[in-house]
């Protein structure tokens, strides 16, 4: 499977790796409107830098890999799917619901395959947990935790463009509650400014909880911050009828020190780039399967649909300071 990346920063260099480690995937070609970014990554991995229009024009391309910058994603795709590509695109389809769901309806005509990245399904913690769930091991889901705070926020420049929190950080936990419960019958938010005065003077939270309400009973939170000063902290408790299940941090080593003075164990990884490594490469081999063998799409474009939905929900929620009815107020799902 032939490949090109559309988007050399930070993702696309994490991209550019899973799709090296895979036999079954050639990187062939990159393109980054930064043109030292797309020459730097191209050196490294001794493939060429060539135009959008050249990539989407060459028919010994299979797929593409969008991890460009946001506002391209739903174009991307559209462009993509005209010209018979395969594709592969980081979350969110676009920063707009009623985008991505116009998107949603070009993607259904694809005779290839298109994968949302939702890296967090394929982490093996998490896989597990659903596998576990499905088996009945813990008998009914009830009630969902899940932790997510990163160790300190992101540039300003970015927070601006970013979409806020709901759409950008949290869209990660908000697809997880989907993974595993479905999508809920409501959601109420609330969020506050605690981390970094310029964020919200830049109209963003970075402090956040969010409730999930299902039409059967069960409940889900998720709780983001946008500092933890001890790393990044990644966890999930699932409480069912039966038992519960539990995802703890990965932590920078596996040794405790056990003395007088008290117990001692290393800090959690420091950022997702360690944190979620084998879990990018492990849904890179999801989409190659997909791709190769024809198997189903383990994160869909409905997915992402479903997930930037409960994200605007959020943003709705809190900024009118009340529970949000998904099925009535969050049209065309």
């Amino acid at each position: 499977m032939k490949v090109a990346l559309f988007g050399a920063g930070r993702i696309g260099k994490v991209h550019a790796a899973s799709i090296r480690a895979d036999p079954r995937s050639e990187l062939t070609c990159v393109t980054d409107v930064v043109a030292e970014a797309a020459e730097a990554l191209a050196k490294d991995h001794g493939i060429a830098v060539r135009s959008p229009e050249e990539i989407l024009a060459d028919p010994a391309i299979d797929a593409i890999l969008i991890a460009s910058s946001t506002n391209t994603h739903a174009e991307l795709i559209e462009q993509g799917v005209a010209a018979g590509k395969a594709i592969f695109c980081e979350k969110p389809i676009d920063l707009s619901l009623e985008r991505a769901l116009k998107v949603r309806a070009i993607a259904s005509g694809s005779a290839k395959p298109v994968m949302m990245g939702f890296n967090r399904r394929f982490d093996p913690n998490f896989a597990a947990v659903k596998q576990a769930l499905d088996a009945g091991e813990i008998g009914k889901g009830e009630l969902l935790a899940i932790t997510s705070f990163d160790p300190g926020p992101p540039p300003l420049s970015y927070v601006k463009v970013s979409g806020g929190l709901y759409r950008d950080m949290m869209i990660h936990d908000l697809d997880l509650c989907s993974f595993f419960f479905g999508l809920p019958k409501s959601l109420i938010a609330t969020g506050s400014c605690l981390v970094d005065p310029a964020i919200g003077e830049a109209g963003d939270v970075d402090t956040a909880v969010v409730t999930l309400c299902y039409a059967d009973g069960r409940i889900a939170t998720i709780r983001n911050s946008r500092r933890a000063a001890y790393g990044y902290d990644q966890r999930l408790e699932l409480l069912g009828s039966k038992g519960m299940l539990e995802v703890r941090n990965e932590t920078e080593n596996k040794l405790a020190k056990w003395t007088a003075e008290g117990i001692a164990t290393a800090k959690p990884m420091h950022f997702f780039l360690e944190r979620y490594m084998r879990a990018y490469q492990i849904e890179w081999a999801a989409f190659a399967d997909a791709v190769i063998d024809g198997k189903p799409v383990p994160a869909s474009v409905q997915d992402g649909v479903n997930a930037l939905a409960l994200a605007e929900a959020a943003n709705l929620s809190l900024k009118e300071e009340r529970p949000v009815d998904i099925t009535a107020e969050m049209t065309g799902l």
